[in-house]
């Protein structure tokens, strides 16, 4: 694997890709726990090529946001739009539009699969590909993660950064036989948590690399890294309370007097954003 993944002078611009058309619109979407109101009629636009960024302190909702875009839970109010159409339900109760792959926080791989049968689990299980077909698949993705020759290994024998990435493999795999399969936009979950700054800076440049490499691939990420912030995302929004606080380029971060924004990145403790006891 190469030092550096992803050339800044060769990214895909936005300009290259179709952004009249909102990729992810949400209305007025709220989601409570309990009573913990977690999210609060939240707004949000993603257009095609966008990388984002949604930050904010722990526990404000930033991970519930991406399992609501993914169609793994519903939101108690509001509405949500793929590629302008309405999605009602989960995403096992209808097909959306394009392609949404998600990778989290805990590579939440299968201990007892190898990393192949990890990677290409879906495929074994949803597609009509002989077992020869997905290897080879397998093969090409973890080549473009930068983990050739690991197909036989299991979880337990890989680092935390190489369990990341295999990850990363299983979200962007997709079946050559149906075209829809392949992610429009990937979910990122604290991709860089727990992880060194040799091995974080390799999981960011590895980002920029999965997104460059699949043209108009778009992508949101959660993250309380600084580095992963600056490197990964072209728009930051802050979500604290349920509500973003504040929405801009990364340029802006160090300009704007946003208290929320200038808080977090002092980390000071006096500020609109107090600790939960």
């Amino acid at each position: 694997m190469t030092d550096t993944l992803f050339d800044p002078s060769s990214a895909a611009t936005m300009a290259d890709c179709d952004n009249n058309e909102p990729l992810v619109e949400l209305r007025g979407i709220a989601k409570t726990f309990g009573s913990n109101r977690v999210i609060d009629g939240l707004d949000f636009t993603m257009y095609r090529g966008e990388a984002v960024a949604v930050i904010g302190p722990s526990g404000t909702g930033k991970s519930t946001i991406l399992r609501i875009i993914a169609g793994l839970l519903a939101p108690d109010e509001g509405e949500i739009y793929i590629a302008g159409q309405r999605r009602v339900g989960l995403i096992e109760d209808a097909q959306d539009p394009v392609g949404i792959g998600m990778v989290f926080q805990q590579a939440a791989l299968f201990d007892s699969l190898t990393v192949e049968e990890n990677v290409g689990f879906l495929l074994y299980q949803h597609s009509t590909l002989s077992h020869r077909q997905i290897h080879g698949l397998v093969e090409e993705v973890l080549e473009m993660v930068g983990l050739p020759g690991i197909a036989s290994r299991y979880p337990a024998e890989l680092s935390g950064g190489m369990r990341k990435r295999v990850s990363f493999a299983r979200a962007i795999v997709s079946n050559p036989q149906n075209p829809t399969d392949r992610p429009a936009m990937l979910l990122y979950d604290e991709p860089t948590a727990g992880l060194d700054p040799i091995a974080s800076t390799v999981i960011e440049d590895l980002i920029r690399n999965i997104q460059q490499s699949n043209g108009c691939s778009s992508y949101i990420i959660v993250t309380h890294q600084d580095s992963t912030i600056r490197r990964t995302a072209d728009r930051v929004i802050f979500l604290h309370r349920g509500k973003i606080q504040w929405s801009g380029g990364i340029a802006e971060i160090d300009e704007t007097d946003n208290p929320f924004v200038r808080q977090f990145f002092s980390g000071n403790v006096e500020g609109p954003i107090q600790l939960v006891q």
